[in-house]
């Protein structure tokens, strides 16, 4: 009989410690997050991702109970980051701020067997959207697209392989049946300096990039890449009023490792949607001429492989093959 008692209650702390790790695993899921929250920006500090993260971090801590942590893993045009976080836990304690361009214009352009695919993410937030103007040095004589397509011989700065800058410009040349050439910077500034200088007959950059230069009179906008004219230069017409339909932009949100699970990643995506209407967050992206993106998981995840498809039938139309244009 003893025995038989003592066999039973054996059990009993099995089954009962059985149940507290079990419950351990879905309060960690209920209870998060306990612990702060990496946000990983694959650009230098001072870059547009890094400005909005920060302000998402700052505006971000109070909805989601937690301290946002901002990391800096620049190179690759985001591969390196994404790489970095999207191959650690999916616990949705690291995530990373990520660009668009990365998925829908590098695999047109670049052949890379080890590129990030969009089933390595879990999808948590759109944020921001940001538009590209073609500019051209002060001293240009060109006052339109159709002056400097009808030029010929063209040198154009890009922000980098791979990117929306070079992307726009080169289907824009492209159906423009002008020969062009691209000359790759690593990022905006050094871009921008180059057109400035004259270095190159244009360059295609991000709104905020080129404003100051071109309200002081330094650079000319030719056209905007935006669907619309732009609320920065509502006197500068699109691409596609100047003859090209071409439309590109730069978007960016919030993802973390495949297989995040639904409760933390509705957590976090909450928290980011309180985020975003603070007054601060909102003047940061004003101020910068950056649009919100109020997109839900699915929706950047569909936006991506839309985008992708979207460009990729543009330059099959104008008989470009992009992955010469290097």
């Amino acid at each position: 009989m003893k025995l038989r008692m003592l066999l039973v209650a054996t059990a009993a702390l099995v089954l009962s410690a059985c149940s507290v790790q079990g419950g351990s695993g879905d309060k960690s899921e209920a209870d998060y997050p306990a612990e702060p929250v990496e946000f990983t920006v694959p650009q230098d500090p001072g870059g547009s991702t890094d400005l909005i993260t920060r302000a998402l971090a700052k505006s971000l801590e109070k909805p989601l109970g937690e301290k946002a942590v901002v990391v800096n893993k620049p190179g690759a045009n985001g591969k390196i980051a994404g790489k970095d976080v999207f191959g650690s836990e999916a616990d949705g304690y690291r995530v990373a701020v990520m660009p668009q361009s990365l998925f829908s214009i590098g695999p047109l352009m670049l052949d890379d067997p080890d590129a990030i695919e969009l089933t390595d993410m879990t999808f948590i937030k759109g944020l921001a959207v940001e538009d590209y103007v073609l500019v051209v040095p002060a001293a240009s004589p060109h006052k339109s697209v159709k002056d400097l397509t009808g030029k010929g011989d063209i040198k154009y700065g890009t922000t980098g392989p791979g990117t929306g800058s070079q992307l726009a410009q080169t289907l824009l040349f492209g159906a423009a049946d002008v020969k062009a050439t691209a000359v790759p910077f690593d990022g905006g500034a050094p871009t921008v300096t180059a057109a400035l200088g004259g270095k190159v007959d244009a360059a295609a950059v991000h709104i905020a990039e080129a404003y100051k230069h071109v309200e002081a009179g330094k650079l000319r906008a030719l056209a905007v890449f935006s669907a619309e004219r732009h609320v920065a230069f509502p006197d500068v017409p699109t691409a596609k009023e100047s003859g090209y339909d071409v439309v590109v932009d730069q978007r960016r949100f919030v993802a973390g490792p495949a297989g995040i699970p639904a409760e933390v990643r509705e957590r976090l995506a909450t928290a980011i949607d309180k985020a975003v209407q603070t007054p601060e967050y909102t003047e940061l992206l004003e101020t910068g001429y950056i649009t919100k993106w109020d997109a839900d998981g699915d929706a950047v995840g569909a936006q991506l492989d839309e985008s992708r498809k979207r460009f990729d039938e543009l330059a099959k139309q104008h008989n470009i093959d992009l992955k010469t244009e290097q």
